[in-house]
């Protein structure tokens, strides 16, 4: 039969059960230092009261008095017996040069030899020791008592080692009660720490808490997704290598705070938002970043979780989507009115009137190939081509008329294949969608916004818009022109701004990935009045040498 195996202790049990054996030891080591030194006080003084003691009664003047007398106990054993009460000492003993007493606590020991040694005082010196009397081991003194120059007696006081113990014994009753608390002090103290720091590691052990290291380091650097951490000061606490790349930040940020990393205003605000984003677009210099933020919550605000997804692609296949969408319903709109100009051909030709259906057809033809033959004719670059003949199909389904200006000319194999023919799609598709919206808005006047009138202004005859594709003096320009409205002035810089739009929420974005296109390319993107009194966007691109760009003034 197997037994379980035991789950080791938590990282906080195994601190708790050391800082406790610690603080064990570090008390018990003080308690006996403490013992030992307070022993050797006692000892010590115990001694210098024997010696005070025994110099004052050996200079005493009625000592040596009644050592004169013919019976010197009936004088001494008295005082002595006095003294010795009156200090505390355990017996004060006088005695002649040959260790008789003279006195003693009791009585019955008068006259008897001292135990102990005398020499050193029988020549002069006052010396301590340690020995066992008639009273058990003590600690005593002796000392010479002079008359003139002669030592005529010796004193010795002491104190028993029995008393100088239970004085250290008191001592250390206090001591272990102090070290009791102090154990019990540490104790509870220690417990409180490894309390909080239990619920800081959510009761794991050393080992779980190396492998959750390991796991987190690995996840953060094999996810895709931008993953970054703030702290309750808006610094950036952890970031991985796909949230550095997505913001286009350099290593070494951790530590920084938001407002100093120079990121897009917008996409700043909404990392230090307090309250929780979901799924906002963001524009930074060259990608489209969805982000969402979480705060973390605790009793008191310990920072913010984000999460940044590359949409940069998703955003690029989306706008082909919808031009592709566009030229279907352009097709779908052409098939309709060819049908309706195929009937009237029919009609014409069975009412007998061939002639008119001949030049009704020729006409019709025309008019249709006059644009195709221009714009191939200027543009050799197939998707600039094809771009433009479906956004004029679109533009002439709105009633607007799609002109290509005269001077344009982009020769094929012009541009360079580290060109995205993406960005170009991007940033021509965007700013003729843009035209178009403006112009027809002009003729036929924009949406209705309930309980608001519409300004009134002068509309053109007809809706036009104007493009110049041309390739010259090392660099593409791409312009668009459009007899619409125009752009508030006081709105020129924020119109390429993620979210800007006259047309309600939800657009605004494709003039922002104008600019961003451009900027990623190493080009940029200008505003002014058009032409026509509409607004007139240009781009210019730069091109390599190589490329075989002629060179001509732009006109």
């Amino acid at each position: 039969m197997r037994l379980p195996r035991t789950r080791p202790r938590s990282l906080a049990g195994q601190l708790f059960a050391m800082q406790v054996v610690l603080v064990a030891a570090v008390v018990a080591g003080c308690a006996f230092f403490a013992y030992a030194s307070g022993s050797a006080q006692a000892r010590e003084t115990a001694a210098r009261q024997a010696r005070a003691v025994a110099v004052s009664v050996a200079d005493a003047p009625s000592v040596r008095e009644a050592i004169r007398t013919p019976d010197p106990s009936a004088v001494l054993q008295p005082y002595a017996e006095r003294v010795r009460k009156d200090t505390g000492i355990a017996f004060v003993t006088v005695m002649d040069p040959h260790r008789v007493r003279w006195t003693h606590p009791d009585t019955d020991r008068i006259g008897e030899t001292f135990l102990g040694h005398t020499a050193r005082a029988l020549r002069g010196e006052t010396f301590s020791e340690t020995y066992t009397g008639t009273l058990g081991p003590s600690i005593r003194v002796v000392t010479p008592i002079r008359d003139g120059g002669r030592i005529v007696g010796l004193v010795s006081a002491g104190i028993t080692v029995d008393r100088v113990s239970s004085q250290v014994r008191a001592q250390l009753r206090a001591l272990a009660l102090a070290a009791g608390a102090a154990l019990a002090l540490g104790g509870a103290g220690t417990y409180v720490i490894n309390a909080r720091l239990r619920r800081h590691t959510h009761g794991m052990n050393a080992a779980e808490l190396s492998r959750l290291h390991d796991y987190h380091e690995a996840t953060l650097h094999a996810v895709r997704e931008g993953l970054l951490m703030l702290d309750g000061q808006r610094r950036i606490a952890l970031i991985n290598d796909a949230g550095r790349e997505l913001l286009g930040l350099a290593p070494g940020t951790v530590g920084r705070r938001v407002a100093e990393l120079e990121l897009p205003a917008p996409l700043t605000g909404a990392l230090l938002a307090s309250e929780e984003r979901v799924d906002e677009v963001h524009l930074t210099a060259d990608r489209v970043i969805v982000v969402n933020t979480r705060p973390v919550v605790g009793g008191e605000r310990r920072g913010t979780v984000v999460t940044l997804r590359d949409h940069t692609e998703l955003q690029a296949l989306s706008g082909e989507l919808d031009s592709e969408r566009g030229f279907t319903q352009a097709l779908r709109s052409q098939a309709h009115e060819a049908a309706n100009r195929l009937h009237t051909v029919v009609s014409l030709i069975e009412l007998g009137r061939a002639d008119e259906a001949v030049g009704f057809a020729t006409a019709e033809l025309e008019l249709a190939q006059a644009l195709t033959d221009r714009v191939v004719g200027a543009v050799g670059e197939p998707v600039l081509a094809a771009l433009l003949l479906g956004k004029a199909a679109q533009a002439n389904e709105r009633g607007v008329e799609l002109v290509l200006a005269d001077d344009s000319l982009i020769d094929d194999g012009v541009l360079p294949a580290t060109l995205p023919q993406r960005d170009l799609v991007t940033v021509l598709g965007n700013l003729i969608d843009n035209a178009v919206d403006a112009a027809s808005e002009a003729v036929t006047g924009p949406p209705g916004i309930p309980g608001q009138r519409a300004p009134e202004r002068p509309r053109p005859a007809r809706a036009r818009v104007t493009v110049t594709a041309l390739a010259c003096d090392g660099e593409l320009l791409l312009r668009v022109a459009d007899n619409g409205a125009g752009v508030d002035p006081a709105d020129a810089a924020e119109v390429f701004r993620s979210g800007w739009s006259t047309h309600g929420a939800g657009r605004g974005l494709g003039l922002a990935l104008v600019r961003q296109a451009a900027h990623r390319n190493g080009g940029t993107v200008t505003l002014a009045p058009g032409p026509d009194g509409g607004a007139e966007f240009t781009v210019r691109l730069p091109l390599p040498e190589a490329s075989g760009v002629r060179k001509e003034a732009t006109q």
